[in-house]
């Protein structure tokens, strides 16, 4: 091949590289299309994956979007649904964040090696928040409510029980309602709460077996248990304080009553271990957002004759009025890691021997 013949096809070649070159960077531009664009430099936004069973949850999560523009995919559904899917998908994940009330659901998903450990926001807590917060940071407390409140109506209870034992008296037959810990979230710590008070799994057994006995009705989560209140159904509700507190803010009839002890209940919020960095890190931001000033506000108004209605865990902000002092409760803490991974086994006894 002579010197011009060689010099004509390598410039067709270069011509060829360069036309494939624009065609893969098309291509490229074209397949990234779908994702959120950042300045250069800065981390692509990915859509954050928050499971909540939290009243305030749609509040919080628009809110921090419009403050970050972090796109939020909310998936809100009560706690037990919400822990069903991560226990199916827990080898192929996809959310990004659990936001739910009680330390136990954390304590059992850390101890399956679900949550991402090490992390703790730059806030000064509360004593409340302190005490809430595990030695592996692999949650974070965001409030805390207590389980559970005795709500009645004083028209129709002039003289209610004083302790748990008074509930299992023939006055109070068919009478008493309470909720399913395999559909509410804070009623498994109750469950567990009332073990630990009695001495142990069996003799809390022993203890709602009685309650049974004495007619116990169960309903799914506190909305219903209260409506079977307000229906005249029952007398006596078992339901998060938050809850019962809301309900009697609506009905001046309505009293809350905590018995001697109730079981202290953080509400937090776990990261998923599995989930890809750029995730993480949103997360973590979401985390900071809901335990900043802006957030707290959110998390008090979002939801303000129900969930709102906790002690916060930040010092500085104050509970809603209409909240006793937590103070004036007398209160047991349980430890997460002793009953979260009894949860599945305790729930399955209950649904199987109270609730059928």
């Amino acid at each position: 091949m002579n010197r011009t013949a060689w010099r004509n096809r390598m410039l067709g070649i270069a011509s060829l590289v360069g036309v494939g070159a624009l065609a893969v960077a098309g291509c490229s531009s074209s397949s990234n299309s779908g994702s959120s664009s950042s300045p250069a430099g800065q981390p692509t936004k990915v859509p954050l994956v928050v499971y909540s069973a939290q009243g305030y949850d749609k509040a919080m999560t628009t809110a921090f979007q419009k403050a970050t523009g972090i796109p939020v995919k909310l998936d809100d559904n009560s706690t037990g649904p919400l822990l069903t899917q991560i226990e199916a998908s827990k080898n192929n994940p996809n959310w990004g964040l659990l936001w739910v009330d009680g330390a136990t659901a954390f304590a059992s998903l850390d101890k399956q090696g679900l949550l991402l450990r090490g992390y703790e926001p730059n806030v000064a807590w509360s004593s409340l928040g302190s005490q809430s917060l595990p030695a592996d940071k692999s949650y974070t407390p965001t409030g805390v409510t207590f389980m559970a409140a005795l709500v009645y109506d004083k028209t129709k209870v002039p003289n209610p029980p004083t302790n748990w034992q008074q509930l299992l008296q023939p006055q109070w037959k068919g009478i008493v309602g309470m909720n399913d810990p395999s559909q509410s979230g804070p009623t498994y710590p109750f469950i567990a709460g009332m073990m630990n008070y009695l001495g142990g799994v069996s003799p809390g057994e022993q203890y709602f077996s009685k309650l049974k006995a004495n007619g116990l009705i169960v309903h799914p989560t506190n909305g219903p248990t209260l409506q079977a209140l307000t229906s005249g159904q029952i007398k006596l509700a078992l339901v998060q304080s938050s809850a019962g507190v809301g309900a009697a803010l609506g009905d001046k009839n309505l009293v809350v009553k905590y018995l001697d002890p109730a079981t202290l209940l953080p509400g937090a919020i776990g990261i998923d271990a599995k989930a890809p960095a750029a995730e993480q890190a949103e997360a973590k931001k979401f985390i900071q957002f809901v335990l900043s000033s802006q957030g707290q506000k959110v998390q008090q108004s979002g939801d303000p004759t129900g969930d709102s209605l906790y002690y916060p865990v930040i010092q500085g902000v104050n509970p809603l009025p209409g909240l006793p002092p937590a103070s004036s409760v007398k209160t047991q803490t349980i430890d997460p890691y002793k009953w979260g991974p009894l949860e599945a086994t305790i729930n399955t006894w209950f649904d199987s021997n109270i609730v059928r």
